[in-house]
């Protein structure tokens, strides 16, 4: 049976340094998963990627000395990791990351912290400073003596903030610096990052406007807290080389974190920059990050903005063959079955970070309903964003031939569509149809005017009134020569 040693020594030992929290800055870059936003489960994600700045206080003693970084993220980058010192007294001999995992793990997030050690039996063994982590202990009291402790059963600690989730950093240094000093240490790391998080409410009635919400979604799944930190968030598509880190249970200790303390209505809005071909948002006032959480905070003012409701039927038929395609059957099969998509319209007020972007409107009974969700893409100011809502359920589309002749070095096709609605409202719906036999075609004839003609197809905006249908009929002539038919595809 093993029994506790308590050994007691009263010489000079080299301790590691006390490494305290100064202000940390993060830069945060757009993380295009949904990994890193998911509300459910503990891992630490390897999604998402932040540049870490922090600025650490050291007391160093000349010559050469072992120093424990602790409470870093367990998904950092450990071979972009830099720790600088001013001056040219003190430089790196070498360093080692210990993962955070585990009971040691939180351990070696405890050095340079005050400790109990208890026993098995709940007794306490010693207390102090603690120096080594692992079994066995070394810890430093008071008066400069130095206790080993093996066999033990607990560590209490006081505040929970002290526990330390992540990773540690041990680092041997040699100089001939002392004294308190400054050092820099810069690292990147997965399980940080954000995306844009937009709301866009339709107003009741004719036309097209929206109140618009512009917040910034930032999530922390990096195994740590960050309290108090200065935030930057980058905008833009920053190429990466390396793969992140596979994504892994957490299973140090940890304490839940307090919720983040409310913004200022006021002076909230980031401040818009370039950083070569990106575009950077810093925050004006520090924020709390907490490990396993999703923190929004404001892009913008909210605003009132023009927009455009689109209801698009497109049956997607093109031209690809290498000579007109003269068959009887083509285009045969039913269309009913394709839908009328609605898109939604505006334009960039100003540089929109790709993000998320969901529109309401408001019922009837006064509550804001989500009439669909979408993915917006980077959106330079004054440029218009499109976004999908999904199919109409109201509008349908029947599409027939009406009439099919071929003749000498040429082809007439008449087609016909019936448009119905069935909603309260009168709709517009933008018909694209394609000249899809032949590259050579003119329209023949149309119940109304195309409004857009393209190399290989027209637009047509048709007018549906509410619990009512329209008709649109067109004939398109194709015309080809010898040459043409004897040029065919390998």
């Amino acid at each position: 049976m093993r029994r506790t040693l308590v050994l007691a020594i009263a010489c000079a030992v080299a301790l590691p340094a006390f490494a305290a929290d100064e202000r940390t800055a993060l830069t945060l870059y757009r993380a295009d998963g949904d990994q890193l936003f998911q509300t459910t489960g503990d891992t630490i994600s390897s999604d998402g990627y932040a540049v870490v700045h922090e600025r650490r206080s050291f007391d160093l003693k000349g010559g050469t000395q072992d120093l424990s970084i602790g409470g870093l993220p367990s998904a950092l980058d450990s071979e972009a990791l830099t720790l600088r010192f001013p001056g040219k007294g003190t430089r790196v001999v070498s360093r080692r990351l210990i993962m955070g995992k585990g009971f040691d793990g939180a351990l070696a997030g405890l050095v340079g912290q005050n400790v109990w050690v208890i026993g098995t039996s709940g007794q306490d063994l010693a207390a102090g400073t603690l120096v080594q982590a692992g079994d066995p202990m070394t810890i430093r009291d008071g008066n400069g003596q130095v206790t080993i402790v093996r066999d033990y059963a607990a560590l209490r600690i006081k505040g929970g903030d002290n526990v330390a989730r992540g990773s540690t950093l041990q680092v041997r240094v040699d100089g001939s610096a002392s004294g308190s000093t400054v050092g820099q240490l810069d690292y990147p790391t997965s399980g940080l990052g954000w995306r844009g998080a937009y709301v866009a409410t339709l107003a009741n009635g004719g036309g097209c406007s929206m109140a618009f919400d512009a917040n910034a979604s930032i999530a922390n799944r990096s195994g740590r807290d960050w309290k108090d930190v200065a935030l930057k968030l980058v905008a833009g598509d920053a190429r990466r080389a390396k793969m992140p880190p596979m994504g892994r249970r957490f299973e140090a200790m940890s304490v839940a974190a307090p919720p983040p303390a409310p913004m200022a209505a006021a002076d909230i809005n980031p401040v818009a920059a370039t950083l070569g071909d990106l575009r950077t948002y810093t925050l004006p006032k520090a924020v709390d990050l907490p490990d396993g959480s999703i923190t929004q905070t404001p892009l913008y003012d909210s605003r009132t903005l023009a927009c455009e409701r689109v209801a698009t039927y497109d049956a997607g038929y093109a031209f690809y063959g290498g000579v007109p395609n003269t068959r009887t059957d083509f285009g045969a099969t039913p269309t009913d079955s394709v839908p009328v998509n609605t898109t939604l319209k505006f334009k960039a007020f100003d540089s929109l970070p790709a993000g998320y972007l969901r529109v309401l409107t408001t019922d009837r009974d006064g509550n804001a309903e989500m009439l669909g969700e979408s993915q917006l893409e980077d959106t330079p100011k004054d440029e218009n964003a499109t976004v999908n809502l999904g199919n109409a359920f109201d509008l349908r589309v029947k599409r027939e031939r009406t009439s099919f002749k071929v003749g000498d070095h040429q082809m007439d096709e008449g087609t016909r569509l019936t448009l119905t609605n069935a909603g309260d409202d009168a709709r517009i719906v933008t018909v694209v149809e394609h000249a899809s036999r032949w590259r050579a075609w003119k329209l023949l004839s149309s119940s109304q005017k195309p409004s857009t003609n393209t190399a290989n197809s027209m637009e047509f905006k048709v007018e549906v009134p509410a619990n009512g249908k329209a008709t649109l009929d067109y004939a398109v002539r194709y015309t080809w020569t010898d040459a043409d038919t004897r040029t065919r595809n390998p």
